[in-house]
């Protein structure tokens, strides 16, 4: 029997690096940009004043404009069951970033620092960077998903202006999603003595954790280019920022390297969890003569993880059943520029929704991210590919997984080793390699990368080809075997296959438009409609997957399996299945919450089943159907209590209540015989002897009267790029939501806030994000408001013809 046990302390971040010196500079302002091939760009004379600033993070295509011959593909998708090939439109989301992007900033120093090595550290800058300081190439790194840094300190001018010069190149058919383009998160400069930590330099483990005590180890990696004695103080300091512990030990380098262990007992340590996500620190200072040098912080987390074929998976001794969702990496309307506010959002709706896990779907995530999921209390699988040497795109991964898949899979794990949040190492989604039978090798290859370079951590990938990887050796080479859409296949696999540990790696692929409608209700394997939408009642899937319940209907009768990661939290650019091919779409609708960040119903239905204690009770449809009086309109509860009873203009429609032996009917409660009439339908929800809980009610509305603008808070922060995400309702003279309204509602803005994005959630809308109007869509939609850098109060105006208008007023400090 396979179990695997690590105890850990693991790191988080600051300064958007799992690590960081307190005089690393961001470089997040002054960049200038340009598209397009310039050929003298690199030069540190060159004439970039009419080139356009921007601030970085950047993704230079989020804009548009929406155009569905942007990236046009024709292929088979073999992972969708294709076998000839078709024309795919929207695929990539529609939008133009291919070619070359330029960013150039000037850089300096005071002479006072010379001496010094100089680097800069990039989280992410999609794709293919080249890097110049002063006209002289400096290095390059082709993966837009990686971290990486580069030494300046060659052609560095202490005292003077640097020109920093950085050239990136998205090829077509280089993706099955919106991959985004520019330098999409943070970049850093980093000045480090002769003698130093270097990037992601310390590994801290706990081979020992008890209720009393935990023992750290602390590996701390040295470069230096003299063989100087130095010393290595290392702190450790408690979630309430007292000293925890303290030691000292020499660096003894050679060749200018040196690796130095040092075991640092924490007395009483507060565990990391996902209900109290507690962080220390680790303080590394090295000295030289007894003057300090170098000083280096690490954030973590301690905690242990276990996974037995059985048991499933234990955090702290304590079984944890992963409910987990697969999320790309843009934020929606604002690409991929990765912001920590739209991000927090997104992983504060989740957590409403019972979610204690993401799966980095399917690359390196930002490392501010999993800064949140440290703070948060979310559990991370951190996956490296989609693709390796047999590729899916014509210009994918393939291309360069020779020269550097070890190069990128080492970087991520030693940038994400230390975060408590990250519980495994995902190789690859998918992999085309499944089906070839010696493709097992490349397997082990990367998971021999994992754990040396990490061994406390366990490896897995998306397995979609059961057979060929059951039958190929490829399920023998993982840790945890992930399974994506075989509920059906899960007891067999655990019959055939002693070791294995199992989960749902990627489960559901159900879809959505929010708040559409289509009859008659029905389950639909490859839904279409000449709408271009999907209906919200929850039925509809992908050929190769399931709903809701059928997932976990094979959870529930295999309970070794420890749980699932569902496709998708939230819609994401590109990927627009059922309509991705010669249709007018550009965005997916696989997600529980959709673009804008605006809940599904479906998200009601995952609340129930994953956050049973909070309260829940969602109807569904809307209420506003005109052409359907007369004519049968299900109605659907989505509730934590045993049952309810529905009433339509008073009249009961029965009683329904939830039957634990049907898949269906354990979750959902369902009227399949109400007949339409406008009015109110009214849910009252019942405890289990009886008692009334909870009631909803829902009204036909009126004619569109007026806008609603509301927002989660009216003051925010101007230091850390917050955003504003006010959210906008079309409703009628008496307050209700006009749940079919699609009135172009117009925007200004005034005072100290601009306007960053509009986004109605609607996966056919080709306006672009950066417009100052936009249709709602199912009567809402969110505006994005971003501070114009200085502090003070700002006004959002919505209009839209006879409709009595709205404004919201926010301030920045």
């Amino acid at each position: 029997m396979r179990t695997f046990i690590y105890s850990l302390l693991m790191a988080g971040v600051a300064i958007s690096a799992h690590a960081y010196r307190q005089n690393d500079i961001l470089l997040d302002s002054a960049w200038k940009f340009s598209r397009g091939e310039i050929a003298n760009a690199k030069d540190a004379g060159f004439d970039d004043s009419k080139w356009q600033e921007v601030s970085v993070p950047h993704d230079w295509a989020i804009n548009g404009p929406f155009d569905m011959n942007h990236d046009k593909q024709f292929t088979a998708v073999v992972q969708d069951g294709e076998t000839t090939a078709r024309t795919r439109t929207g695929r990539t989301g529609a939008l133009p970033f291919e070619g070359v992007g330029w960013y150039r900033k000037d850089i300096s120093l005071p002479e006072s620092e010379s001496g010094k090595r100089v680097f800069v550290q990039f989280d992410g800058a999609m794709s293919n960077a080249q890097v110049w300081l002063n006209g002289e190439y400096v290095g390059e790194w082709p993966f837009g998903y990686a971290s990486f840094e580069l030494e300046l300190t060659k052609y560095f001018k202490f005292g003077k202006k640097n020109a920093l010069a950085v050239r990136l190149e998205n090829l077509p058919a280089a993706s099955r999603w919106y991959a985004g383009a520019g330098i999409f998160r943070d970049v850093r400069l980093a000045i480090k003595p002769q003698t130093h930590i270097v990037n992601w330099g310390t590994y801290i483990t706990t081979p020992k954790i008890s209720e009393n005590s935990a023992l750290c180890r602390i590996e701390t990696t040295f470069d230096s280019t003299k063989n100087e004695n130095a010393e290595l103080i290392t702190k450790i300091y408690s979630p309430d920022g007292k000293l925890a512990g303290e030691q000292k030990a020499p660096i003894v380098l050679k060749d200018g390297k040196a690796v130095v262990s040092q075991d640092i007992e924490v007395k009483s340590p507060k565990l990391w969890s996902i209900e109290t996500p507690q962080l220390y620190k680790a303080e590394s200072i090295v000295c030289v003569g007894g003057k300090e040098i170098d000083r280096y912080f690490t954030d973590f987390g301690i905690r242990s993880i276990k996974f037995t074929r059985d048991g499933g998976f234990e955090l702290n001794g304590k079984k944890v059943y992963i409910k987990g969702v697969c999320m790309h990496h843009d934020l929606g309307p604002i690409g991929i520029a990765f912001n920590v506010s739209a991000a927090r959002r997104q992983l504060e709706i989740l957590k409403d929704m019972g979610c204690n896990a993401l799966r980095t779907s399917h690359n390196p995530p930002s490392p501010a991210l999993l800064k949140l999921c440290d703070e948060m209390g979310i559990l991370v699988q951190c996956e490296a590919f989609d693709e390796w040497k047999k590729g899916k795109c014509e210009n994918g991964y393939n291309r360069l997984f020779e020269k550097w898949a070890e190069k990128d899979l080492v970087a991520m794990i030693k940038r994400d080793r230390n975060h408590p949040c990250v519980f495994m190492w995902s190789v690859g989604n998918e992999i085309n390699e499944q089906s070839q039978p010696e493709g097992w090798k490349v397997a082990k290859f990367l998971v021999d990368i994992c754990h040396r370079t990490d061994p406390t951590r366990p490896v897995t990938a998306g397995i979609d080809r059961y057979n060929h990887a059951m039958k190929h050796n490829f399920v023998e080479q993982l840790d945890l075997v992930g399974f994506n859409y075989k509920p059906h296949l899960y007891a067999e696999a655990y019959k055939l296959k002693p070791n294995a540990i199992i989960y749902g790696s990627e489960t559901a692929s159900t879809v959505s438009s929010r708040g559409v409608y289509h009859f008659p209700v029905k389950e639909r394997k490859h839904p279409f409609s000449f709408d271009y939408h999907v209906s919200s009642y929850d039925w509809d899937h992908a050929p190769w997957s399931q709903t809701p319940e059928q997932e976990w209907d094979g959870q529930d009768k295999n309970p070794f399996v420890f749980g699932e990661f569902v496709w998708t939290g939230f819609d994401y650019l590109g990927e627009p299945f059922p309509y991705d091919g010669n249709f007018i779409a550009r965005s997916s609708y696989f997600g529980i919450v959709d673009l804008a960040g605006l809940k599904k119903d479906r998200f009601y239905l995952y609340r129930v089943r994953w956050n049973p204690n909070a309260p829940t009770l969602h109807i569904l449809p809307h209420w506003t159907f005109p052409e359907r009086v007369g004519q049968k309109t299900p109605v659907y509860c989505y509730t934590n209590n045993p049952k309810a009873e529905l009433f339509v203009n008073g009249k009961s429609q029965g009683m329904r209540e939830k039957d634990p032996s049907d898949k269906l009917k354990k979750h959902r409660l369902m009227w399949d015989d109400v007949v339409y009439e406008a009015g109110e339908i009214k849910v009252v929800a019942y405890s289990a002897d009886g008692k009334v809980v909870a009631e909803k009610t829902v009204k036909t509305a009126g004619d569109p009267a007026k806008i609603e603008l509301s927002a989660p808070k009216k003051t925010y922060s101007i230091g850390g790029k917050e955003l504003c995400f006010v959210e906008v309702s079309v409703l009628d003279k008496d307050g209700n939501l006009c749940p079919r309204a699609n009135n172009i509602l117009y925007f200004s803005t005034d005072g100290n806030v601009s306007l960053k994005a509009l986004c109605n959630g609607d996966p056919t809308d080709l306006t672009s994000f950066g417009s100052s109007y936009m249709r709602a869509f199912s009567g809402k939609l969110v505006a994005v408001l971003e501070s114009n850098g200085k502090a003070g109060s700002g006004e959002l105006e919505a209009f839209s013809g006879a409709i009595k208008s709205a404004t919201i007023k926010v301030e920045y400090k």
